[in-house]
């Protein structure tokens, strides 16, 4: 191997053993666990992979295919990750919802079943002619998806980047660098002139180090994971019902509301949330701040009370179900049922 060659080799490889140094910060040591981290970490990790099998076979074409394979599968799973890792960042995700699960299952059980069956030492002309075909399409049809899902902060970055907030140029700059790569990867499989898939390689390391600088330069990164283009949108049906019979089982089941000192971190903390991600679901999904919300759970536990039973003060029923002084609990009791505490009880009794 010549001198420019190895300098080649040096710097491509440099960049493939980073990129898993990369992802493994995303995935393992971030301080907060945003969903959004470990998906991008997944992304980097599967295109370090892909890059690392590129580098490796351009300057020694006798490796066994299977490590070409290996790559070319990994292909199939940066698309995926890539695209889960902007939608959790723009809808504040802390749980993977069942659909995403199945999706990525499909994908992986896919690579699994196709790379036993039709491995490619026994079927090149199968991978070359089609497979690899349908890698770069199916790359090239989760960034289009992506690019379209996100065309609001697309377009926002491009009218007025300077007032566009870190994690927006953050999430932008990720979807543009996987873009370049892809396209120096498929730049060199339709061979054009003075490109080849090691461009691909190079185009990676130099994202890969500008991401890094990112990283180096901001004492805070937490900004940059999650953001809000779309703070008053709805969450979808299977995701808000989840998350809604979660709060109903906390609620009912471990009687979180009768805590007088409860807070929105805690009820957050319990259900595996954000704090503002279940603000924004009290809000934008049910119509009602933190404090209405649980001051229904507690004045339904004071009607069931009074109702049931005569002999207790109203001042300590309030006091049973979560209140912490008579007036917080009579005001509540009136807003809540549209009558007093007292009067409930006198209709509950002649009834």
């Amino acid at each position: 191997m010549s001198i420019g060659k190895e300098i080649l080799f040096f710097f491509g490889a440099l960049g493939a053993f980073n990129g898993f140094i990369l992802s493994l910060y995303f995935l393992f040591f971030t301080k907060k666990k945003h969903l959004t981290n470990l998906f991008l970490g997944a992304a980097l990790l599967a295109l370090s992979t892909r890059i690392t099998v590129t580098v490796f076979v351009y300057f020694n074409n006798n490796l066994a295919k299977t490590y070409l394979q290996i790559g070319l599968s990994a292909c199939l799973l940066i698309g995926p990750f890539l695209y889960y890792s902007l939608k959790s960042g723009i809808q504040g995700n802390n749980t993977v919802p069942i659909k995403w699960k199945w999706h990525l299952s499909i994908w992986i059980l896919s690579i699994l079943i196709i790379g036993f069956l039709f491995p490619y030492q026994n079927y090149p002309v199968l991978w070359n002619d089609y497979l690899v075909a349908f890698i770069f399409f199916q790359w090239f049809l989760y960034l289009a998806v992506s690019g379209f899902e996100n065309r609001t902060m697309i377009q926002k970055l491009f009218q007025n980047y300077s007032n566009s907030t870190p994690s927006e140029k953050w999430f932008g700059m990720v979807l543009l660098g996987n873009t370049l790569i892809f396209i120096s990867y498929y730049l060199g499989f339709i061979g054009v002139s003075f490109v080849s898939c090691i461009t691909g390689a190079f185009a990676f390391t130099f994202i890969l180090y500008l991401i890094v600088l990112i990283l180096l330069y901001r004492k805070k990164v937490d900004d940059l994971f999650v953001f809000n283009i779309q703070k008053d949108k709805k969450m979808n049906d299977e995701e808000a019902m989840n998350l809604f019979q979660k709060l109903e089982k906390s609620m009912n089941e471990k009687g979180l509301y009768k805590n007088p000192n409860l807070s929105l971190k805690d009820v957050s903390e319990e259900i595996n949330i954000s704090s503002h991600h279940l603000s924004q679901f009290l809000n934008n999904n049910l119509g009602k701040n933190f404090t209405s919300y649980i001051n229904e759970f507690r004045i339904d536990n004071a009607c069931r009370i009074i109702a049931s039973n005569d002999k207790l003060t109203l001042e300590s029923v309030g006091y049973d179900v979560g209140f912490n002084s008579k007036s917080t609990f009579f005001a509540a009791f009136k807003k809540h049922t549209g009558t007093t505490p007292l009067n409930y009880q006198i209709q509950a009794l002649q009834t």
